[in-house]
């Protein structure tokens, strides 16, 4: 934990202003000795030398009941954040959608602002599905890469933990395959010519990207994509017909949200899913909360207080986190990117060492991401590098207009694409034009400079004349990304360094 973290998270666990007064109106648990101080001094004639605080310490807090609850569940979000950010996919999907599970959903084109994602990119179309394997097996079976398309992506556990690669990179290599996908503590056969997957949790989910091949169209990958299967294997004998659902001119709300009902998907995670051993501690402390395994949610309205509080205040915090981020992990050191994929020591994203886990890190790795690989390469298929300042070190601001000038050489073997991020949700921000994206398929379109390059603009107003090279920001605190699709030598060893955004008020 960096100092500024360790100062805010001991500011936070001894109350903020907005947490205590949420509690001031609340019964007081413990009253009495609280604010009776210590009278013996140390090291008097026939008194013990520890077992009690300082002479004169005094009790810091009015109300025990609610300061256990806040505090566990605030460590609670940071602790669950990678689960939380992925059954949010889940959650949405039955809910809004009206899907089940084995269905797929597969967008007909690109994203825009109705796909409330974190960090989902606007230039390839998603597929995404999600299976529940207290029910048995299931089977998904995926089509071979070549000239009508190929599919990249991953398939995660409960915990949004990559347990297969699919596509040319991933297991089936990408040929034609069928994945079996095996719940925990399976022992039956498996059938010959599966791909075996076995899952540590129950419900699983996948979320891949339609490529199209070369001189195929947006719509090419989106029946390419239909040619994917998923069903349980008790049904191999005689599939059932696969239902796809396109949610392109619909609102899919998967972000997180940060107040009480966070819990209550905490609650659908937990109530489901087998307790790791590294989790027993956590899981003991949420009982405090009413979050049991075997046990229904119903918490009080003082545990209601708490988890609100300790939501948002976890979510600041977070927040605060990226305006501090850590220097040494720029990309560049005398840039301000930071690599959006931020993989632990092992170049992993468990965030899991043999003598612990670093759940500071690994919250705020899920925090502005999802769907992450199982590893890191050291020459990465797409690079995404998001600009946290401006040119001056200075955080970028709401309602402020910024030009990033892009070379005519990018170190890039495909394209390369800027998408601008609402930096408090980490998602597409919503405007009139619905534009999110400018990429090098767009160079056509906008003004050129003098030498091949292109000035984008980013802000709340289009440049005159420039209308082109612009993308909206509607007043939101931008978060821009800039992905390299093939990145280059130049760019995996760092000797191409990108401009960074230039403030112009």
């Amino acid at each position: 934990m960096t100092d500024i973290s360790r100062r805010t998270f001991y500011r936070l666990m001894l109350g903020t202003a907005a947490g205590l007064a949420a509690f001031r109106h609340l019964p007081v648990a413990h009253a009495g000795p609280l604010n009776i101080p210590i009278s013996r001094g140390a090291g008097d004639k026939g008194e013990t030398q520890g077992g009690m605080p300082p002479a004169g310490a005094v009790c810091s807090v009015s109300d025990f009941a609610y300061q256990l609850k806040y505090q566990r569940a605030f460590e609670a979000v940071l602790w669950n954040m990678p689960a939380v950010a992925i059954y949010s996919f889940r959650r949405a999907a039955f809910s809004d959608l009206g899907m089940k599970d084995n269905d797929i959903v597969a967008y007909s084109r690109t994203a825009t602002p109705l796909l409330e994602a974190i960090t989902a990119n606007s230039t390839t179309p998603y597929i995404t599905a999600f299976t529940d394997l207290q029910k048995g097996p299931v089977v998904l079976e995926v089509p071979a890469s070549g000239e009508e398309g190929s599919l990249y992506g991953q398939i995660v556990d409960a915990w949004q933990f990559t347990i297969a690669d699919v596509g040319p990179a991933g297991m089936d290599k990408g040929k034609s395959a069928k994945y079996l996908l095996t719940p925990p503590g399976y022992e039956g056969a498996i059938p010959q010519g599966y791909l075996h997957v076995p899952s540590p949790n129950y419900r699983i989910a996948f979320a891949f990207r339609s490529v199209p091949a070369a001189g195929k169209s947006a719509d090419d990958a989106y029946q390419y994509s239909k040619k994917l299967r998923m069903y349980y294997l008790s049904e191999a004998g005689s599939p059932p017909a696969q239902k796809f659902v396109d949610p392109s001119d619909r609102v899919y709300p998967t972000l997180p949200f940060y107040d009480e009902r966070h819990f209550e998907d905490m609650h659908a995670v937990l109530s489901v899913e087998p307790v790791r051993e590294q989790d027993k501690v956590m899981m003991g402390m949420l009982t405090s909360l009413g979050i049991e395994k075997g046990k229904p949610y119903n918490p009080d309205d003082v545990t209601k207080a708490a988890m609100r509080q300790a939501a948002v205040d976890a979510w600041f915090f977070m927040q605060q986190w990226y305006d501090n981020f850590p220097q040494d992990k720029l990309y560049w050191p005398d840039r301000h990117y930071a690599s959006l994929l931020q993989a632990d020591k092992n170049n992993r994203f468990t965030f899991t060492y043999e003598d612990r886990i670093d759940l500071i890190n690994r919250a705020a790795e899920y925090f502005w991401c999802t769907y992450m690989p199982e590893q890191l390469s050291a020459s990465p298929a797409t690079q995404y590098l998001m600009a946290l300042a401006d040119a001056d070190g200075a955080p970028l601001r709401p309602g402020e207009n910024y030009k990033l000038d892009v070379p005519a050489q990018m170190p890039v073997k495909q394209f390369w694409a800027l998408t601008v991020y609402n930096r408090d949700t980490m998602s597409f921000i919503y405007s009139e034009s619905g534009r999110t994206t400018l990429s090098s398929y767009d160079l056509d379109r906008m003004q050129k400079n003098g030498d091949g390059g292109v000035t984008l603009y980013i802000g709340p107003h289009a440049p005159a004349g420039l209308e082109n090279n612009w993308i909206p920001t509607s007043g939101k605190r931008p978060l821009p990304a800039m992905r390299f699709y093939g990145g280059t030598d130049a760019l995996n060893d760092k000797t191409f360094k990108m401009s960074d955004f230039q403030h112009i008020g």
